[in-house]
Order: structure tokens, then sequence, then C-alpha cells
């Protein structure tokens, strides 16, 4: 593995209420210096997405308007990690205020990082079994369509236009592969 640049210095250019823009001055090892731009959110890992299933075998999913693309986007509950918040109690906070459940078990799947060249931020895979009612206030500006979905129709839906979030297609494989594994492993299903 090369060795890694030395960060010669590092500023803030640019600051919003969810991110800063860093200047990153590097050296590489053959001498070589660079400065590169990053976006920093808040902590390690600040952000959770959920994949929740429902008996077993029915995704709930969220149609959310997504400002980036100007238009409704079907997908998986997320949300910020908010400061003193454990992952999996923010996993748990999130779906209750999207989707109106909360889950009996939440197990962490791994994190994901989405542009890492110039992204500092992580995105930890929440899969929540277990579910049942329980609603909480939430802070989306309207009302979410709640969604749902045959874990075993995923090959389908991973193709419809309105469901092109990387993050949750990843999740949903990972999920969907998680639960093989230990339903193998148990002789279920």
């Amino acid at each position: 593995m090369p060795k890694k640049p030395e960060i010669l210095s590092t500023r803030t250019v640019a600051q919003s209420r969810l991110f800063r823009v860093e200047a990153v001055d590097l050296r590489f090892a053959n001498g070589v210096e660079v400065e590169f731009e990053r976006m920093r959110g808040a902590g390690r890992i600040g952000a959770v997405i959920i994949v929740p299933v429902l008996n077993n075998d029915t995704l709930v999913l969220i149609r959310e308007y997504g400002v980036g693309l100007e238009r409704y986007e079907l997908g998986l509950p997320k949300g910020r990690v908010e400061p003193g918040e454990d992952m999996l109690e923010a996993a748990n906070r999130e779906i209750m205020e999207e989707i109106g459940y909360a889950a009996e078990r939440l197990t962490p799947l791994r994190a994901l990082s989405l542009a890492p060249g110039y992204l500092g931020h992580r995105t930890q895979i929440i899969l929540a079994e277990g579910l049942y009612p329980h609603s909480a206030p939430g802070d989306e500006p309207e009302p979410l369509e709640v969604v749902r979905r045959p874990l075993a129709d995923l090959e389908d839906l991973v193709l419809e236009e309105e469901f092109s979030e990387g993050r949750s297609i990843a999740a949903l494989y990972l999920a969907r592969d998680h639960l093989r594994r230990r339903d193998a492993e148990s002789g279920t299903r």
C-alpha cells in the first residue's frame, strides 16, 4: 500500500448549516503538492439509512421530494445522526418519524462512503426488523408517502426510474444477502 500523503494545512473555505468545505494542501510521497477540496459533515458516521423489513418479506419504503433531482424519489428512510445520539437510536427515530414504525431489532450492516475523493461522510446501513406501529413527529416539510414492496421484487424495484439513489440500492442488496445468509445458517425459509 502506498504511503499516505502528508497534510500540510487545512482551512475552511465555506460553511452551511449541514456541511463545511475545506481546502486541504497535501504533499504526496513523490514530492508533488496539490490542493484538494472536501466536504465535511458532523461526526464519523453522519447519517443512517434504514432497511425496514415487515413480516420478514416486505420492504417499507418512502417517496419524498429530492431537491437535487427536482422530483419525487422512492427510497429508504434515512437521516442524520444527531449530536450525542447513537446510530441505532438515530435509525429507530428516523423510521418512527418517516414510516410510523419502530423496530425490535436493529442490525448495523456496514458503513458506506459516497464519494471519498471529496466527501468526508459515511452512511451506516441499518437493517430494521420486528417492526411495530409507533409514530413520532418528524421534520419533513410534507407527509411522506409510505410504500410497501415485496423483498422478492428487489430486482424489478432497482430498475425503476424513481428508485435511483445509490445508497438505497446498495443497502437493499446488502440487507437481502444478510437475510439469506442468516436464513441459510439457521435452516429457515
